[in-house]
């Protein structure tokens, strides 16, 4: 992951961890930087490379130094080397000219947009104030008349939080096909939880309800990245994503000014691990690194330990273990019963949809199998019954409002 401006941004969401990071003072990568990262990059990796470029706000480079990269990858890539690259931008600077270029070097494109217009604009403005999600609307529109497909980020915070479906279909009918859900969890300096954090119950909620919308009406029309994650998973491959994985620390970040630090989370003096001019083989491979990854699975508390779930979460990112559990430990990830309430619902469901897919079922047809087993498991159940999903809850309190 490459910060090219650091920081920078032309936009002000509340809710940024990245704005008060500013540990390259400003600064946009020289082209000497550019130039030394990449070819120590491509001459230590394998036969894909991958850029994500990131921020703050990279398009803020303007487009010369994304042709310059672009350039310097052709320049040092080894025959047979597969060179992927994605920007994650907030798309306010998406014009035409952006996009063609976008297009004719086949960079995906990763745009946040927090759903609908009134919960978007209420935490993220632009460096003057002003509402913004018109404008982010209106350029992803514009991707797609390039026959760009953006992925859609959406954070889940203290108002997203509220109106779990009306989030998601507004993102779904955008209709390009991939949407990521990522909390916000932000803490004071004595971990106290920020008030516009996702509150446990309700993210636990608000995923549980976009799944079940999404299994018996979605399914197959529009990716949302959880619960593709879990589908892989549970069908016996590996996550990919770092926070699901069991080990952490394969997704280092490459400040403005060169410097190397163990994750985007984590760009702090104490987890600086190299330059640019240092072999990235052996940037991964110091003990800080090493041991920076393994504490992900060497951290789990013994709940996480006997977890039926563990599997599919391994504990979550170690930047949100910031709870003491029932049981007294420490370490405990903050979205812990979040995901439990998620995982309850869907992984039957998601089991019935592989037994299901592997009969090659047609995935109309598959919806309809799944409604009806989801509907056959309510008959008979009153609002005080345990509810069926088996968190020992009545139904009332658990998923009552979320059948189909």
């Amino acid at each position: 992951m490459i910060k090219p401006v650091g920081s920078q941004c032309n936009m002000r969401c509340a809710y940024c961890y990245y704005l008060p990071v500013n540990i390259s003072g400003g600064k946009i990568m020289t082209e000497e930087t550019l130039e030394v990262m990449i070819k120590n990059y491509l001459s230590n990796c394998g036969e894909t490379a991958s850029f994500v470029w990131h921020g703050g706000e990279p398009t803020l480079c303007g487009i010369p130094f994304f042709e310059k990269a672009v350039e310097l990858q052709k320049k040092y890539r080894r025959d047979g080397q597969q060179i992927w690259n994605n920007l994650q931008t907030n798309g306010l600077l998406l014009d035409d000219k952006w996009c063609s270029f976008l297009k004719e070097n086949s960079f995906d494109v990763g745009i946040s947009i927090d759903g609908t217009e009134a919960v978007h604009d209420h935490f993220r403005k632009d460096v003057g104030g002003n509402a913004t999600y018109k404008r982010i609307r209106e350029n992803i529109l514009r991707l797609k008349t390039f026959g760009i497909r953006p992925d859609l980020l959406c954070t889940v915070n203290s108002e997203t939080e509220k109106r779990p479906l009306e989030v998601y279909e507004t993102l779904r009918d955008l209709g390009t096909g991939w949407i990521q859900f990522i909390p916000v969890l932000n803490k004071d300096e004595d971990l106290s939880v920020r008030p516009e954090s996702v509150g446990i119950e309700e993210y636990g909620d608000f995923l549980a309800t976009i799944f079940n919308r999404w299994l018996y009406h979605d399914l197959g029309k529009v990716n949302v990245q959880l619960f593709i994650e879990m589908i892989n998973t549970i069908a016996g491959g590996s996550p990919t994503l770092c926070w699901l994985q069991e080990t952490c620390g394969q997704v280092p970040v490459i400040e403005a000014d060169g410097n190397v630090y163990s994750c985007d989370h984590f760009v702090r003096e104490e987890n600086l691990i190299g330059n640019v001019d240092t072999s990235f083989d052996t940037v991964m491979e110091v003990p800080l690194q090493k041991d920076f990854g393994d504490m992900k699975r060497t951290g789990l508390t013994n709940k996480c330990l006997s977890c039926q779930f563990r599997k599919l979460c391994n504990g979550g990112c170690p930047k949100d273990r910031i709870l003491v559990n029932e049981r007294g430990e420490k370490g405990q990830y903050y979205y812990c019963e979040s995901l439990k309430t998620l995982f309850r619902v869907a992984v039957p469901r998601i089991e019935e949809l592989i037994e299901l897919d592997r009969k090659r079922m047609p995935r109309e047809e598959i919806m309809k199998a799944l409604l009806r087993n989801e509907n056959s498991m309510w008959q008979g159940k009153g609002r005080n019954d345990l509810c069926p999903c088996g968190s020992g809850r009545k139904a009332k309190n658990c998923c009552w409002n979320r059948r189909p």
